[in-house]
């Protein structure tokens, strides 16, 4: 094991010492050169210093010579002239003199030149006093010795002795600058050299140093930047190549060794996010399975099989005392494994210290070739496994809230390498997960397989079949998590061979919404046997609905409610529809045209307070009416508009004559993709209209005298329609129906007789809107028995209002009528 912290290396190994020593010898030779040329510099200022100094001795000496020729040439012109003009400049370089030749003396550089200007001075002050001033004393006087030639050759010789001093004190001056300036260029010449070969030496050194840290320092750790991208990137596999020594190997060595440990850190979070997001996703217990197969499968193990109890995957409760698992799902790299594939059933023992309340931990062989105990799935089959190449295993057990459901095995071959006790950890955590996952499809299944079921005791397996309309339908339940809706579909016959047509949709999915759909279903059912107008229906409907709880405090007006209740008349070809909330259905014309039935959809149900519109339509023999529910035409991914379009044009391409039964099929085909996110309904109904010959209707005055004259006509039309065998019972019914029309009633009064393929009916109508009851007669009451009879004599009578009054109504069987439902109306109720 790689030990942790600090590694000390040898001083003379270390990159510090070799860096040190580097930079200690590139800063002495940086201190010569600069020594160098600070000496340089000093030395030049000294001697510029130098030949500086000799420049004011050279113009000084110009002074006192140009003091001196003045003073002669003063003189001399005053001899000659007598002009006491010419004595001012003469007194003037006479007074300066001592004072300049006094300064030239104090700036000679030199003993020699300062003895030279001594000289000058002890001459030139000798001039003035020996010669000058005697002179011009002499010329005052008027003396002509003054200017005789005597005279002015001695000046002659004065002033050429002081000329051949300042003349050698000027060669002498400037032989020694120039010395001094020689001997300066020299010098610097010589310090500009040895500066260039410091200065190169120095550059030499830095850039061999700055080789040195680059190649040493800078290029390995830029080589190491660049693989930290990389693995900041997401690029696991970056190491770094070990090419460097010292500090520099180490860092290496540490950098791969963390790539190392956040490679597998990084696999195992990638395995446990995998397993968060694909695990659990479908709430079926066999998919969820397989997703934890797909998850481990290879980046944990090589095979993985799954095995739960019976109980579980039929949504029961686990017991955890099973001995015999089903195995669930089974994946791997390969497909020629001999673990026992999914279905079989697996005889397994518990895990070690495993009981029916116990979260037992994950188990270990890494050896299957030393460790060979019974204790795993396909136990029994140790050998073939190892032959195959089976070498190690994890065990974990599937437990949720403490009770065990099944186990799970991962595999890793030969191929692999085995697992180790730090897998111990992932495996418990994709077990737990899993688990979890599982228990929540369980629980699903189990809500769903109730919901079904009393969805199922709710709907009728199969619809009536009725003589004024042919129909298909489909009921497709919601296959997502959130369970059976509360969508229904119902065909009710009416009296006068009329039929409602109910489609309803209650918000929500679960057993609440079945339950509530179930309540619904039969107010719709009772209403409608009270034949109320659609309009009316919806009013009694939605005030049932503000008063109908649930059971647990909430309304189910609050949950949400559509129904759409739509009644056709075969006779007349006239229907009338309400919605309350819910979409207007789709009218297709025999000729294939498609239109939206007019009206608005009203309220939905339990708002309370708010009227209901009924919709009138003409409607031609074989037009077909297309109900459905929202499922159908509107989801997350398909707005209400666009779906509606799409309905249109799928119930336009019907080809001619395409039975009903196709019509559904390939309607919900075109709309339905995947599995639906709400119960999809839909309800096709063809029309039919009753030939004029099957029906009779008069009218009868309000006279007891023409009661006889009912009977006749109803008699001699049953003999016309063939149906003497009703002749008897029905002149009863048309003769107790009629006088109490007669008697309690208000004209006018009609009779109708109507014949379809089932049923003979028998229908009285009047004015007045009072409803008759049955009641019982008592033995001496001479009249309240007609009803009763009425009640006995027929299959089934009762009374609707009209616009126009009421109507009552009886039905008889048909002698040669076959009462029993279509066979194809008799399709399960939840098709899928």
């Amino acid at each position: 094991m790689q030990r942790r912290g600090r590694t000390r290396t040898p001083p003379h190994r270390g990159l510090v010492p070799l860096t040190a020593g580097a930079g200690g010898l590139l800063a002495v030779v940086m201190g010569l050169v600069f020594l160098m040329l600070v000496l340089a510099i000093g030395d030049a200022e000294h001697s510029l210093l130098s030949a500086r100094s000799g420049r004011p001795a050279l113009t000084q000496v110009g002074v006192v010579q140009g003091a001196v020729f003045d003073m002669e040439s003063g003189q001399r012109s005053y001899v000659i002239t007598r002009k006491d003009a010419f004595l001012e400049p003469w007194q003037a370089a006479r007074t300066a003199f001592p004072g300049q030749a006094q300064r030239l003396v104090d700036l000679s550089t030199s003993p020699a030149q300062r003895r030279l200007a001594q000289q000058i001075q002890r001459s030139g002050q000798s001039f003035i006093d020996d010669y000058s001033v005697p002179l011009v004393a002499e010329a005052r006087r008027g003396d002509p010795d003054a200017s005789s030639t005597a005279r002015t050759l001695e000046g002659k010789q004065r002033l050429d002795g002081l000329r051949d001093r300042f003349s050698r004190y000027v060669d002498t001056e400037r032989t020694s600058i120039d010395r001094r300036e020689n001997a300066l260029e020299a010098r610097m010449r010589t310090l500009t050299i040895a500066a260039s070969v410091g200065v190169g030496a120095a550059v030499l050194l830095i850039v061999a140093y700055g080789a040195y840290v680059t190649r040493v320092i800078v290029w390995p750790v830029r080589r190491m930047a660049g693989f930290a991208t990389r693995l900041a990137a997401g690029d696991m596999g970056a190491r770094v190549p070990p090419s460097g020594r010292r500090e520099i190997g180490q860092l290496e060595t540490a950098f791969n060794t963390m790539a190392g440990s956040l490679e597998k850190s990084h696999r195992r979070l990638r395995l446990l996010y995998d397993a968060g997001t694909a695990v659990g996703n479908t709430l079926d217990v066999g998919r969820t399975a397989d997703e934890l197969v797909r998850v481990a499968v290879p980046g944990f193990a090589d095979f993985v099989t799954v095995d739960l109890e019976e109980s579980v995957l039929r949504g029961g409760e686990p017991t955890a005392a099973e001995n015999v698992l089903r195995r669930v799902a089974r994946g791997g790299v390969r497909d020629d494994s001999p673990l026992d594939p999914t279905g079989a059933l697996i005889a397994v023992d518990p895990p070690p210290g495993a009981t029916r309340h116990t979260a037992a931990a994950p188990a270990l062989m890494a050896d299957l070739r030393v460790t060979r105990r019974a204790r795993f799935p396909d136990a029994r089959r140790t050998e073939e496994l190892l032959d195959y190449g089976m070498r190690s295993l994890i065990t974990a057990p599937l437990s949720a809230q403490g009770v065990l459901m099944g186990v799970i095995v991962f595999w890793r071959t030969r191929d692999s390498p085995p697992f180790e006790k730090d897998d111990l950890s992932d495996a418990e955590e994709l077990a737990a997960r899993s688990a979890t996952a599982i228990d929540n499809a369980r629980r699903y299944t189990r809500e769903r397989e109730t919901a079904l079921a009393l969805q199922r005791s709710v709907l009728p397996h199969g619809l009536p079949d009725c003589p004024s309309v042919d129909f298909a339908y489909r009921y497709l339940p919601t296959g997502t998590r959130a369970g059976v809706g509360g969508d229904w579909i119902d065909v009710i016959p009416l009296s006068g061979t009329r039929v409602a047509l109910v489609v309803g949709d209650v918000v929500g999915h679960g057993i609440q919404a079945s339950a509530t759909m179930g309540r619904l279903r039969t107010a719709v059912r009772t209403l409608a046997d009270v034949d109320l107008p659609p309009d009316e229906l919806l009013t009694h409907l939605d005030d049932l609905v503000l008063h109908l709880d649930d059971g647990a405090g909430e309304q189910a007006g609050e949950v949400g409610s559509t129904c759409l209740y739509a009644v056709y008349d075969p006779i007349s070809r006239h229907c009338s529809l309400a919605s309350a909330g819910h979409p207007l259905p789709f009218v297709i014309t025999p000729q294939g045209a498609v239109e939206p039935a007019p009206g608005q959809a009203g309220p939905p149900l339990g708002l309370g307070g708010l009227p209901f519109e009924t919709t009138d339509l003409e409607l031609t023999a074989g037009s077909t009416l297309a109900l459905f529910s929202n499922g159908l035409v509107h989801s997350r991914h398909l707005d209400m508009g666009h779906g509606l379009d799409r309905l249109r044009r799928a119930l336009a391409s019907a080809g001619e004559g395409e039975p009903l039964e196709e019509s559904c099929d390939r309607v919900v085909a075109a709309l339905r993709s995947g599995e639906p996110a709400d119960d999809v309904t839909l309800l096709l109904a063809r029309t039919r209209a009753l030939p004029r010959d099957q029906v009779a209707a008069w009218e009868i005055p309000a006279d007891p005298g023409q009661v006889a004259g009912a009977r006749t006509l109803a008699t001699d039309q049953l003999a016309a329609w063939k149906l003497d065998e009703l002749a008897f019972t029905t002149e009863l019914v048309v003769s107790e129906l009629v006088t109490n029309a007669v008697r309690y009633g208000s004209p006018p009064i009609q009779l109708r007789l109507i014949r379809d393929t089932r049923m003979l009916i028998c229908e009285v109508s009047d004015a007045s809107s009072t409803a008759p009851h049955l009641r019982r007669a008592r033995v001496f009451d001479e009249g309240g028995r007609g009803l009763l009879l009425v009640a006995q004599l027929t299959q089934r009578w009762g009374t609707r209002q009209t616009s126009a009054g009421k109507t009552i109504w009886c039905e008889q069987p048909l002698p040669a009528t076959d009462a029993s439902t279509r066979p194809e109306g008799s399709v399960d109720w939840c098709r899928e």
